[in-house]
């Protein structure tokens, strides 16, 4: 029996149907109901035309193997060539019941249903397929115009349905804050599938409960208006460094040989994202605070976070022309992440989450860079900005003081390590 089968697999493999049927009914005159065999001989059945005996032979095969989700999927293909709408479906639905996650089961329900004129309903299943499929770069080549159409009718269906939502919900936005209308913006885009959850996701330490607000609002922090109006001064003291300390300014990203550097293959020790720093990982970098002074005492009236190892950070951040910083996220949502815009040419934005900006020199943005952020420099010119850390404003005095424990007590504990062991630490770009 064995030999048969193999024979008749060989023979298929090679397109010898002719040969691989005759091979598949000797294995059914010594054991009728085998599966494999029945299904083999209802393709060819297909294949030929013949939709009456295919449908009888694959029938037979679902009875001798009742949850193989490709026999039920078969069936169904004969069904719609026999008009059998009704059948068909249910033998669509049998297959999925089989294994939800089906790909070529949800394909051909999202299909059925298009075809039948359930447009949106089609377009939601398609949704499903897309989410149960690999990476495109994985997608098998037999479904890849079906996945292709897929992606093209979920994304006309979003489209729609974020017109349609933006139409509802517009006259009542009018009565919502700035703050709060990007709420429910945002709410309409999931909902509408054209964006996704931004979580908090934080590389060192996560501060759970927290709200995750991708821009914090100007009156959240005392020290704007007065940082604000040094804005010329800090510009001059940032073109001297330019001008005289050009060597000063060294690639943010940075990693040691050895590690994983993921989205940051590009950036790694690149000078296309460079900084100079003015703190650095809760260090003053006095050599750099000396030659700038303005921007020193202008740091100093600011409620920077102080997070031992960790925070404050403060810096120039130079983006060279035609430069893209990749999505990722920082180290905790304890602090919020500010930037004073001092060099910003046209075609620069700015993305928090589902939020975009474009820099306006002089004018702070203050964000949760927990949340998945991202920078683009699409001009032909520098971008500059001062980046520094201060206080996420959600939190308390009791708790800036619980998050200086939490961490201290971090690295006191690694600090304990076995002689000759180094203690693991891993942290990324913010």
């Amino acid at each position: 029996m064995n030999s048969l089968v193999d024979a008749a697999r060989k023979a298929a493999g090679q397109g010898r149907w002719n040969e691989a049927e005759q091979l598949w009914r000797q294995v059914l005159a010594v054991e009728p109901r085998h599966a494999q065999a029945l299904y083999s001989i209802g393709v060819h059945a297909f294949q030929r035309g013949q939709l009456s005996e295919a449908l009888q032979a694959l029938q037979a095969a679902h009875a001798a193997s009742p949850k193989d989700p490709v026999v039920l999927l078969s069936i169904s293909v004969v069904l719609r060539e026999q008009g059998d709408g009704t059948a068909e479906l249910k033998a669509i639905e049998a297959c999925l019941a089989a294994d939800p996650y089906f790909l070529p089961g949800l394909l051909a329900k999202a299909e059925y249903l298009e075809r039948h004129g359930r447009i949106r309903a089609a377009a939601t299943v398609y949704k499903n397929a897309l989410q149960a499929a690999p990476p495109e770069a994985k997608w098998p080549p037999s479904l890849r115009a079906q996945l292709l159409h897929a992606r093209t009718q979920a994304q006309r269906y979003g489209n729609e349905l974020a017109s349609f939502l933006a139409d509802r919900m517009g006259a009542r936005m009018d009565r919502l804050t700035p703050a709060e209308a990007e709420r429910w913006r945002e709410a309409g885009a999931i909902v509408s599938g054209q964006s996704n959850v931004y979580p908090s996701v934080c590389s060192r330490l996560q501060i759970p409960r927290l709200p995750a607000i991708p821009f914090f609002e100007r009156d959240a922090f005392d020290w704007v208006e007065a940082l604000e109006a040094k804005t010329a001064a800090i510009t001059a003291e940032l073109t001297a460094a330019l001008a005289q300390q050009q060597d000063q300014f060294t690639p943010y990203v940075a990693y040691q040989p050895g590690t994983p550097v993921n989205q940051w293959q590009e950036l790694n020790h690149s000078r296309r994202w460079s900084s100079y720093f003015l703190w650095a990982h809760g260090q003053p970098v006095d050599a750099h605070l000396q030659q700038c002074p303005e921007t020193a005492q202008a740091l100093g009236a600011v409620d920077m976070a102080d997070i031992g190892g960790l925070c404050p950070n403060a810096m120039f951040s130079a983006l060279a022309p035609h430069t893209h910083i990749p999505p990722h996220h920082g180290e905790t949502n304890a602090r919020a992440v500010v930037h004073l815009p001092l060099i910003v040419p046209d075609n620069c934005t700015y993305r928090v989450g589902f939020e975009r900006r474009r820099w306006k020199v002089g004018e702070i943005l203050a964000f949760d860079d927990s949340i998945e952020h991202e920078a683009r420099n699409d001009s032909d010119e520098l971008r500059v900005v001062l980046i520094f850390d201060v206080w996420n404003p959600l939190l308390s005095q009791g708790e800036r003081d619980m998050v200086r424990t939490l961490s201290a007590a971090t690295r006191e504990f690694q600090a304990q390590d076995a002689p000759g062991r180094i203690a693991a630490s891993t942290t990324q770009p913010s």
